[in-house]
């Protein structure tokens, strides 16, 4: 079998995305990465891979979140225009409502994937506190 180290940013990357999807450590695969839906773990309690090694570490999450939200907040808008015969306050609700209700549901995801994104870097950077498995 390839050492993970080996393998470079983008395939620890596609290794590590199903297993935070999964709501598992992207090292181990064992630890979980939520203590509720919407806050991380401090670290893996099966490997000990840390998180949130510093101040300001899911910076990227919230703009991945942001930028995506607002792909759908277009979709959205040009879905109810095309589709629809609302009204503008009627528009303007029903968009509010969708648009919050997806922010709210992808806000987990973006975090798993942040965390996947800093895991792949700290692995093809290696250091030395990754243990890729």
């Amino acid at each position: 079998m390839t050492d993970a180290r080996q393998l470079g940013g983008f395939q620890t990357f596609g290794r590590s995305l199903p297993r935070v999807f999964a709501g598992h450590c992207p090292q181990c695969n064992e630890g979980k990465l939520f203590a509720s839906r919407f806050r991380l773990c401090r670290a893996c309690e099966h490997c000990g891979l840390v998180y949130r090694r510093e101040q300001g570490s899911m910076t990227g999450s919230m703009y991945l979140s942001a930028a995506v939200t607002e792909i759908f907040a277009a979709f959205v808008a040009v879905g109810m225009f095309l589709l629809t015969d609302f009204g503008i306050a009627t528009g303007i609700t029903v968009g509010l409502v969708l648009v919050a209700l997806f922010c709210l549901w992808f806000l987990p995801y973006s975090k798993s994937i942040w965390v996947a994104v800093e895991y792949a870097t700290d692995v093809s950077n290696d250091e030395d506190w990754v243990d890729p498995r």
